[in-house]
């Protein structure tokens, strides 16, 4: 889809660090917690909620009351009179739900919107479907994260063999693989240059207390980042016998959330924290492979949105990935020609982790901050998500 009404105000988006699993979040319920840290960046944004006719929250796994989970946050985020869908596209769930709400303004819908996105790995629900056909009347169990992430039911792989099904059609070597994971990591350093400056012009810190309030500690950054070299790559086991692909080259679930405001011109330019700065939303595509070779999707949904925004790949200035996988931009690079020392200069989610609904909308935000510092320009987001799909967006950014 083509977008010619539909913009971002500058600054007015947000994301907590990305905390490992089991870490300093896993207790922490994602939709209160989203809300909880959406009300403080619309404070210091200066964001009235009365601003909202729209949101929408964006989750992956469920978590308690998280049936009322669109109508519920946007209640707790001051929004009780707001309709607030929820929505659900997996690791493509923060890009659906940008686009959404640029549908929502493209067609005269609403005028302001709020995007949530919230989602917690970590300590993820234990389900029992009834089955009163079963033996004895046992119904059949799922635990929600570990056993999604590892059986897909139409492709009946877990997710990590689809790396290996494209690393074995693109002839992707596991050497090739590891460059790019130290390549991310080392980019990733960018991010924390000078006090972390990068991340702090759209990360929010968290406070972890305990039930009376008290202040137990601050996460200000991310949680779980480990340090990549060259020996230590190479002395991973593949997941697989005779494989390419190991933990060293492949992310990690996480727990996290992000926000984002899309409205029209006239209103992104007023809520705006730098007048010089616009932000326009000009494309959207998805794509769908074969089954079991999700990484291969980035490719036909990246030239589908190329196209419909009217520019090629040398018309990008910057890039970001969801790159559960370092064959993802691999793949990518050699399918349409991207440089991959141009793609995620300050790091991607293969580095920073993956809490599923949250991870693209904070690639968005890192795309957006990059063009600014660049002083505009096309930005491509791109990345994959379980089904063997992916969605991807570009948006342009102008200074003044």
């Amino acid at each position: 889809m083509q977008f010619e009404n539909a913009y971002i105000p500058y600054g007015c988006y947000w994301s907590t660090p990305f905390s490992k699993w089991q870490g300093s979040f896993a207790n922490l319920e994602p939709i209160p917690f989203a809300a909880q840290v959406a009300v403080r960046a619309m404070k210091e944004r200066n964001l009235d909620p009365a601003i909202f006719d729209g949101s929408c929250l964006g989750w992956t796994i469920p978590s308690k009351h998280s049936f009322y989970g669109g109508p519920w946050a946007a209640a707790l985020m001051g929004l009780d009179r707001v309709p607030a869908p929820i929505l659900s596209q997996a690791c493509a769930t923060g890009v659906r739900c940008i686009t959404y709400s640029a549908q929502e303004i493209e067609t005269e819908c609403g005028s302001t919107y709020l995007a949530v996105t919230a989602d917690k790995c970590s300590n993820g629900p234990h389900i029992l479907y009834p089955q009163p056909n079963g033996q004895g009347g046992t119904g059949s169990a799922e635990n929600w994260v570990l056993d999604n992430f590892g059986f897909d039911p139409y492709g009946r792989k877990p997710m990590y063999i689809t790396g290996e099904n494209v690393a074995k059609k693109a002839d992707i070597s596991r050497e090739a693989q590891e460059e790019v994971a130290l390549m991310r990591y080392e980019q990733y350093q960018n991010a924390l240059k000078d006090d972390r400056a990068f991340q702090k012009r759209y990360m929010v810190p968290v406070d972890i207390t305990n039930k009376k309030g008290k202040v137990l500690a601050t996460v200000e950054t991310d949680e779980g980042v480990f340090a990549s070299t060259k020996e230590g790559l190479a002395r991973l086991r593949p997941l697989v016998e005779g494989g390419t692909l190991t933990f060293g080259t492949q992310t990690f679930p996480a727990d996290g959330n992000a926000g984002m405001v899309i409205t029209t011109k006239e209103k992104a330019k007023e809520l705006s924290r730098d007048k010089n700065v616009e932000i326009k939303i000009v494309a959207q595509a998805q794509a769908r492979v074969e089954k079991a070779h999700m990484p291969a999707a980035n490719a036909p949904a990246v030239r589908k949105v190329l196209e419909r925004a009217n520019i090629g790949v040398k018309d990008i200035k910057a890039m970001t990935s969801h790159t559960p996988f370092a064959i993802n931009d691999v793949h990518l690079s050699r399918e349409l020609g991207f440089d991959l020392k141009e793609m995620n200069r300050y790091g991607c989610s293969l580095v920073w982790g993956h809490p599923q609904g949250p991870t693209g909308m904070r690639g968005v935000i890192e795309l957006i901050e990059e063009l600014s510092i660049l002083g505009g320009g096309y930005g491509l987001f791109t990345g994959c998500a379980a089904g063997d799909s992916a969605a991807s967006l570009v948006l342009k950014v102008t200074v003044a």
